[in-house]
């Protein structure tokens, strides 16, 4: 499938690019960072897919989380999508900040309007991976996954239901239980229609309760003023209960006078990086 180069910059040794292309899951044009570190131009790299949250583009974690450095200095690629399908028509998908255009939720959605071109959980576990793999130099058996917020429900759900597939996986501020929150509630009803029981396909908490597979060390760090954890959008109680009954291991860190922000990202994504390096370069 062909790729455009959008931009490149030099960065930590590396290059900060971002490309675009044709998706045959989503119907559209879409966009996708990717941070190359200096080993890539002599081999194979382990990649970290990041997802980011509600509103964001691809361009938002890569100018404010300050992760190429870290990436530079393990070995690692980091590929970070947009976070929905983009000028698809549809009507309504402009007309809210927490549901539609920017908002996919990192799933498939079975209702219309929204079946044909909101397939992110597809296009994140499936196309985006083999697209990866056939254009960079790849270890298409080293990958792990994080995101922040919406884009942290993600990246829990994606290694949840996919047992073995990431080596890793860690969030920041994830919301945990949307089936429980107002956020994944609107967009669950949505995308996946009335029924409340094709939710819990995409619920980290009812995922951790059923899950069996390799273990899977989840690192959490979650700011302690974040006004979304106190008005109960992010519910990580539910997750950590889940995990515990299961044995699930779960670093959970809750930092004292951090928010929701890329700030708070940027405070300790270097912990992720070098989290997710312990396994991607075992």
């Amino acid at each position: 499938m062909a790729l455009t180069q959008v931009s490149a910059n030099k960065c930590c040794g590396g290059y900060q690019k971002v490309f675009e292309h044709d998706s045959s899951e989503l119907k559209c044009k879409m966009k996708f960072a990717i941070y190359l570190p200096p080993k890539a131009e002599s081999g194979k790299c382990p990649v970290l897919y990041w997802l980011s949250g509600l509103t964001c583009t691809e361009q938002n974690f890569i100018t404010k989380a300050g992760s190429q450095r870290a990436a530079s200095e393990h070995g690692i690629i980091i590929v970070a999508p947009d976070t929905s399908p983009r000028g698809c028509n549809i009507d309504g998908e402009d007309e809210s900040w927490d549901f539609g255009t920017g908002a996919g939720f990192y799933v498939d959605a079975t209702q219309d309007p929204w079946k044909t071109n909101y397939r992110m959980y597809s296009y994140i576990t499936e196309e985006l991976p083999r697209l990866i793999n056939s254009n960079f130099p790849a270890d298409p058996e080293k990958m792990s996954i994080s995101g922040h917020s919406m884009g942290g429900h993600g990246a829990l759900i994606c290694a949840l239901k996919n047992p073995g597939k990431y080596k890793a996986v860690s969030a920041f501020a994830p919301i945990c239980n949307p089936v429980q929150c107002a956020w994944g509630q609107k967009a669950f009803s949505g995308y996946l229609g009335p029924d409340k029981s094709t939710w819990e396909a995409y619920d980290a908490t009812i995922l951790a309760a059923s899950y069996s597979g390799p273990e899977l060390d989840i690192l959490i760090d979650q700011g302690r003023e974040d006004q979304f954890l106190s008005s109960s959008q992010l519910l990580p109680d539910n997750l950590i209960a889940a995990c515990s009954e299961k044995k699930i291991p779960v670093v959970f860190r809750l930092q004292q006078g951090y928010d929701h922000s890329y700030y708070f990202v940027y405070s300790f994504i270097n912990d992720h990086v070098k989290h997710h390096a312990k396994y991607l370069n075992a």
